[in-house]
């Protein structure tokens, strides 16, 4: 007990101490989580910690993440993707595949081995990339939407991958197989096909496979909606907990990738009324599960095996980035992936992936690679996935500021310095305000991120800039410094904030109109010193309640006064209990303001009843 409890204590103090030091220095979370492991690396070693186990523990946070990406996706949307999961995806599974069977065989390694490792190398990181792209705000880019396609199709892949692997074997370490298992440590997944002929292995991988898909269909929800009427909030998180685990021991059962288990469980569980509370349940676990797998790659470096073979190891991992690069380039070029958004797909997805722990130790177990060359690749894939983080930051400071001012249709052509009005953000909500504007005679700068959104619109004649409006060199080419007004209608709240809290602070003369998603999302803009804000849905919110009230009798005059009078009353509210509100704290947990709150409706909502009542009556007689 007390060494177990040590052990997490120790995993702990690393990651609080790392991490916020590694954001502090822009190189993101990832970096950070491997940087602790590699400093406790030695005292694990003195306490002879069995990372293997704890790392085996800790892939349940890849699973999770794949959990939560599925629930994010509707089955047609995936449909919708279907020609990038096959194009980008498959194209890039099977160029690196070929290209490093090649590079393998020139090595001098049979081509038995080098086919193993080229499939190996050929998948990516799914969770240092979308981590970090999630980190960044730049899932929704083009480019953040190509490498999650392609991170898709490798996740799927891994099914077809495990299945070709074992005829790959070889005779010679298939007969010294119990002696490759007994000295590498490793451990061999058990599976229910041992005993059985193929095609009743196949019947049972797509039993199992039915039955995620059915239970998720037709006995989770019921389950939930059990548990929901006790009302006790840890019960629902122990049946989160227990689907996922359930679908990862099944999967595993019959030899098939847990993380596709769990990923079509989401898929199917997407639409289900219970899917944000199965998110926000999980959410917690697949962090601290991530970061505490992200540890243990850290830790489990071979140092003495790196530092004996440091050139051909670094070499391996700068030769494997550089084939991923050239691949990537080709695919982007393609398919049409412009700007700087061809550089972060490049780039992003130029590492090993920790499915290539997984299938390492698979090999190994299954008489397919020797543990000598195992180890050797292990190392690869962890150095590559080291420095992914510094790719990335080659993204934020060399490749991005080179397109800031970038035409997304390659035209060089620089955002005008005359303009007074700079719009960030041109979906549904920007490109609404810009086309008022323009119509009105004003000219405006509009930034997006999305190249295919903003070649869309240009199709209608707007005029749009490529780039990250949240970038401070991005604001200052696109001339904050002499912008009258900030219109701020990007589709993230945490950017929102961001940007809006940069520019207060950094331009207090430009006038910022921002969208906030909700009421609590005003308070925070406001604590920043915003103080023009609109509520996303809540104008249209008053219209529909009109329309209600007109609906149960009253005339459009008597609504329009409810309404009108509702308004202002909502707006004293807002100002009346804003100094109550805590910025990073949940309403809920606030006391000062759900008693601040109480107060208010306490005092004024007798009157507003009183008022309304007398709108009614008045029109009435």
């Amino acid at each position: 007990m007390t060494d177990t409890l040590l052990l997490a204590f120790i995993f702990l103090v690393a990651g609080v101490i790392a991490v916020p030091l590694a954001a502090r220095l822009k190189l993101g979370s990832v970096l950070g989580y491997l940087l602790a492991g590699i400093a406790i690396s030695p005292l694990l070693s003195l306490l002879q910690v069995d990372l293997v186990s704890i790392q085996q523990f800790s892939e349940l946070g890849v699973v999770m993440m794949l959990f939560l990406v599925g629930l994010e996706l509707k089955p047609q949307k995936l449909w919708e993707m279907k020609s990038r999961l096959a194009g980008l995806g498959g194209g890039q599974i099977i160029l690196t595949t070929l290209l490093v069977m090649g590079s393998a065989i020139l090595l001098g390694q049979p081509w038995r081995i080098a086919l193993t490792i080229g499939m190996l190398f050929s998948l990516s990181s799914t969770a240092i990339v979308l981590q970090t792209l999630g980190e960044k705000g730049l899932m929704r880019s083009d480019g953040g939407q190509s490498s999650f396609a392609v991170l898709l199709a490798q996740d799927i892949v891994v099914i077809p991958m495990l299945a070709l692997l074992p005829l790959l074997a070889t005779p010679d370490l298939l007969a010294n197989l119990q002696h490759a298992l007994t000295s590498s440590g490793a451990s061999h997944h058990s599976s229910l096909l041992g005993e059985f002929n193929a095609w009743q292995k196949t019947l049972i991988t797509l039993g199992a496979i039915g039955s995620v898909i059915l239970g998720g269909n037709f006995l989770v929800s019921p389950i939930l909606r059990f548990i929901a009427t006790a009302q006790l909030r840890e019960l629902f998180t122990a049946a989160a907990l227990m689907f996922v685990i359930g679908i990862t021991l099944l999967m595993s059962a019959v030899g098939l990738s847990p993380a596709l288990g769990t990923f079509l469980a989401g898929v199917v569980l997407a639409r289900s009324p219970y899917r944000h509370e199965l998110e926000s349940n999980i959410e917690p676990f697949k962090g601290l599960l991530l970061g505490l797998f992200f540890m243990t790659v850290g830790a489990a470096i071979n140092f003495h095996l790196l530092f004996s073979h440091f050139a051909t190891i670094l070499g391996l991992t700068v030769g494997l980035i550089l084939i991923k690069v050239l691949i990537l380039r080709l695919l982007s070029a393609i398919f049409h992936i412009r700007g700087a958004n061809k550089w972060l797909f490049a780039l992003g997805l130029a590492q090993a992936g920790e499915f290539g722990f997984v299938l390492l130790s698979f090999t190994v177990a299954n008489g397919i690679l020797p543990k000598e060359i195992a180890d050797q690749l292990l190392l690869v894939v962890a150095l590559s996935m080291l420095l992914t983080p510094m790719l990335f930051i080659i993204y934020d400071r060399i490749v991005t500021p080179h397109y800031l001012t970038d035409h997304p249709a390659g035209e060089q052509e620089d955002i005008p310095d005359s303009n007074k009005i700079i719009i960030a953000g041109s979906g549904r909500v920007g490109s609404q305000i810009d086309r008022v504007i323009r119509l009105a005679g004003y000219d405006s700068t509009v930034i997006d991120f999305s190249v295919k959104r903003l070649k869309a619109l240009q199709r209608f004649g707007v005029k749009n800039y490529f780039g990250d409006a949240t970038r401070p060199e991005l604001l200052e080419a696109a001339g904050i410094k002499d912008a009258k007004i900030l219109i701020v209608a990007i589709d993230n709240p945490e950017q929102i904030s961001k940007l809006v809290k940069y520019v207060i602070d950094t331009y207090p003369h430009v006038h910022i109109i921002s969208r906030a998603f909700d009421r609590h999302h005003v308070y925070d803009l406001w604590s920043y010193g915003c103080r023009d804000i609109v509520r996303e849905n809540y104008d249209s919110s008053l219209r529909m309640s009109r329309s209600v009230l007109e609906a149960l009798g009253s005339s459009r005059q008597q609504a329009e006064e409810i309404i009108e009078l509702y308004n202002k009353h909502d707006q004293m509210a807002m100002v009346s209990v804003a100094d109550a509100h805590k910025t990073g704290v949940p309403a809920h947990e606030n006391e000062a303001y759900i008693k601040r709150i109480r107060q208010y409706l306490d005092q004024q909502d007798p009157s507003l009843k009183a008022q309304m009542k007398d709108i009614l009556n008045k029109e009435a007689h």
